[in-house]
């Protein structure tokens, strides 16, 4: 399949593999740092919000590449404020997503990228740098672990589902209705992780890991690169309301799509009100 519909001299699956090959590189950097990083090397952007030379320096690496691969497009990026959007296409990169897990020594964090078409994401790849697994996915393509093509799970009912969620840390507006849900499914689930990484969370969404993630007050380069990963695999995506709005409305839910609208009434009912 040509570039996205045959438009373009380069075709999307091989420009998708030139991107894991990419995150395997740049996440050999970040495993290296990982071994002499220490608390001194830690900045704060914001309430519970980090950084460290490890994100800069990967961003820095993976948009040079990126930029050698098409350069016609632009992109939104966690840790560059400086770098110009295009007028069609974006990557949109997060070099270093769970880097509070990072910068704790807790081995579970990844880079995400995705490239989208003006809002259409049509390709993304989720590396685990840890376990060294490259999730990844093309508009029209299936969805990848490691070369292997994966799906979502069969699970029909939350009863038998394991759901994957993120706590907020700066944005508390809606933490009564999700401590809420929180306890429903406690009770209504086989169990709810929080694993430190939405990209990964969405990506063993894909891979049949989770049945579904949910979460509010993401950015776009938190989930972009899942979105499609998961929707190659056969999942559904959508806002808290069931709509479209997920890449930047900072609402999303992410699921095999058997066990979607059954967890959709969970949050309607504690989420009422903040969904008018």
């Amino acid at each position: 399949m040509y570039f996205y519909q045959k438009k373009y001299s380069m075709k999307l699956d091989i420009l998708t593999k030139q991107v894991v090959n990419l995150t395997r590189g740049v996440g050999r950097f970040i495993s290296q740092e990982a071994l002499r990083f220490t608390q001194k090397d830690v900045e704060v952007k914001g309430e519970h919000d980090f950084v460290s030379y490890v994100d800069k320096t990967a961003e820095k690496m993976l948009v040079q590449e990126l930029r050698k691969m098409l350069p016609e497009a632009g992109f939104i990026a966690e840790e560059e404020q400086n770098l110009e959007k295009g007028a069609r296409f974006n990557w949109i990169v997060d070099p270093l997503d769970g880097t509070t897990n990072f910068i704790h020594s807790i081995p579970l964090y990844s880079i995400s990228i995705a490239l989208a078409d003006k809002d259409d994401i049509i390709l993304g790849v989720v590396y685990e740098i840890n376990l060294e697994e490259a999730f990844y996915a093309w508009k029209g393509g299936p969805a990848y672990l490691n070369g292997k093509e994966i799906k979502v799970a069969d699970s029909n009912i939350l009863d038998d589902s394991l759901i994957a969620t993120g706590f907020p840390y700066h944005d508390y507006s809606l933490i009564d209705p999700y401590l809420e849900l929180f306890k429903d499914l406690m009770k209504s689930s086989r169990g709810v992780r929080r694993l430190g990484s939405a990209a990964v969370d969405m990506a063993y969404v894909a891979a049949g890991r989770f049945e579904l993630f949910y979460e509010y007050g993401l950015n776009p380069w938190d989930v972009a690169a899942g979105v499609i990963i998961v929707k190659q695999a056969g999942g559904t995506v959508t806002d808290f309301k069931g709509e479209s709005s997920f890449l930047f409305g900072k609402q999303i839910v992410s699921s095999n799509g058997k066990v979607h609208g059954e967890f959709l009434e969970k949050l309607n009912k504690y989420f009422e009100k903040e969904l008018l």
